[in-house]
């Protein structure tokens, strides 16, 4: 059967059709039934098996809309149904065989009635998902603790209950071949930039695939630039997080079974931000956004520096502090950079052995694993002390940068720079440092430059300073990021006098 086909007005026709294109579907269920009072209408129903509630219940939309169909007469059924009499607002007619097994597969109730040529979906409970949890992987300490489920119509409405306002639109379209998933893009009109709209509709077009099961799918088959490490669209798990970036004319990507949302664009500086920084005070924020930048060096170059300084560079360290590296290390067999490697990968081996390990098992590695890896291998004189501290603090400073994403290129590099330093010295880390900082400067997100607000802010109007690493007090924090239209910077006035508005001018200035 051709999915574009029409609804017959015959029932039997539609019954045995649809009876044929689920065919083998154990799932999907079959309702037959008579309605009116002398049982004089044939009618049927579709629906998935763990999706509709029980039909007869009273507190089911659907078992409500049969019961009333039953106490009319043949001719008043069609007539209540064309004209939804019944005032079901969820009651959708569908003309086609497509719009029918999509209603289905959604876990809605498509019901059909002898004589009638339409079909009709009746929204019923749906999927079974998990329910509103805290967000596990952005943990803050002041701010909500909801986080985003599996249902994308769950987290939409998770964002539209933080911003309350028409002008927040929510395009929704299929994805996948044979998955149909659901996706939706949420941006407010009149601050998110219409050219990244139009991009990002434009990549979401420019492939077909089977089936999208995760938001990760898309957002590797929309890089623009997919050989690079670094990410180009920001994760969260937070609704708060997403609504805050809506109002700084950013767009949000859902993807239906992803508990996670994508933001577009996003730069270098965002993934060093959370959104707990806009509730502490200013001093406090700009400490830890510091702290988390020191984080991304120590993670990528720590290893690699201690090399290139203790094979290559030692006059630059005090004679004592020479002397000791050199006791720590004596019996070890290995070269530095060997012993370097070695630890790392171990460490690597150890973190990824307890992430997916069951959840009680998980601390059980993580102990173990630093037993051996600190103890034993320093007892047996198989790595030097020295190398056990530094390399925790890398893996230290690797945790500490708040998206997991944008955390994994820079353990990935660490190798490259322990490579360049133990070999190369500081002209290595130097070389690699210049191959890094030219990739970055040329990488775009959806159009902005990677860099900003750092570089590459030469758009007219822009202000990168009060969305950098310092951070600004409250009161002027007034225009909106890089991202919202030039004609809508402004996001805070304060009802001051003249005066103090001149004051606040300067500051800004």
């Amino acid at each position: 059967m051709s999915h574009s086909i029409r609804i017959s007005p015959k029932i039997k026709e539609n019954e045995s059709c649809f009876r044929e294109v689920f065919k083998d579907c154990a799932d999907i269920l079959f309702h037959t039934m008579e309605l009116g009072r002398g049982k004089t209408v044939d009618c049927f129903v579709i629906y998935l098996e763990v999706a509709v509630s029980n039909m007869i219940l009273e507190k089911s939309v659907l078992g409500k809309f049969i019961n009333e169909l039953c106490k009319v007469s043949g001719d008043e059924i069609l007539e209540r149904v064309e004209k939804n009499a019944l005032g079901i607002s969820d009651a959708v007619q569908l003309d086609t065989a497509e719009d029918v097994v999509a209603g289905v597969f959604a876990g809605d109730a498509v019901f059909f009635i002898d004589g009638y040529a339409h079909a009709v979906k009746i929204s019923e409970k749906g999927y079974p998902s998990m329910g509103v949890s805290e967000a596990d992987r952005e943990k803050v300490l002041r701010g909500s603790k909801e986080g985003f489920t599996d249902s994308v119509k769950t987290n939409s409405a998770l964002i539209r209950k933080r911003i309350r306002n028409p002008g927040m639109k929510v395009k929704e379209q299929t994805i996948g071949r044979r998955s149909q998933t659901k996706i939706q893009i949420l941006y407010i009109e009149g601050l998110a930039r219409s050219e990244i709209l139009e991009e990002l509709e434009a990549k979401l077009s420019d492939f077909e695939i089977d089936g999208v099961l995760d938001s990760g799918v898309i957002e590797q088959l929309t890089k623009e630039n997919w050989l690079s490490p670094f990410p180009q669209f920001q994760t969260t798990e937070r609704p708060d997080k997403c609504a805050m970036e809506l109002l700084n004319g950013r767009v949000v990507l859902l993807v239906d079974n992803s508990p996670v949302g994508l933001l577009i664009p996003a730069v270098f500086n965002d993934f060093l931000q959370v959104s707990e920084d806009e509730y502490q005070t200013f001093e406090l924020a700009t400490f830890l956004r510091v702290l988390r930048y020191l984080a991304v060096g120590c993670a990528m170059l720590f290893s690699g520096l201690y090399l290139a300084v203790t094979d290559f560079h030692t006059q630059v360290l005090p004679t004592n502090l020479i002397l000791s590296f050199a006791k720590a290390r004596r019996g070890v067999p290995f070269p530095g950079l060997i012993e370097t490697l070695f630890m790392e990968i171990a460490f690597e081996s150890v973190r990824e052995a307890g992430v997916r390990a069951p959840g009680p098992l998980g601390g059980t590695i993580g102990i173990v694993g630093g037993l051996i890896i600190g103890q034993a291998a320093v007892s047996a004189n198989l790595v030097s002390p020295v190398v056990v501290v530094v390399v925790a603090v890398t893996a230290l400073s690797a945790l500490a940068i708040p998206n997991e994403e944008f955390s994994a290129p820079f353990r990935l590099l660490k190798f490259g720079f322990i490579f360049l330093g133990g070999t190369l010295g500081m002209f290595g880390i130097l070389l690699g440092l210049y191959m890094l900082l030219s990739h970055i400067a040329e990488l775009k997100s959806f159009g902005v430059p990677y860099l900003a607000p750092y570089a590459g802010t030469q758009r007219a109007g822009y202000r990168g300073k009060e969305n950098g690493i310092w951070m600004l007090p409250a009161r002027f924090r007034t225009r909106r990021p890089l991202y919202a239209k030039e004609s809508q910077k402004i996001k805070l006035r304060m009802k001051t006098s003249d005066e103090e508005e001149r004051k606040n001018e300067i500051y800004r200035k």
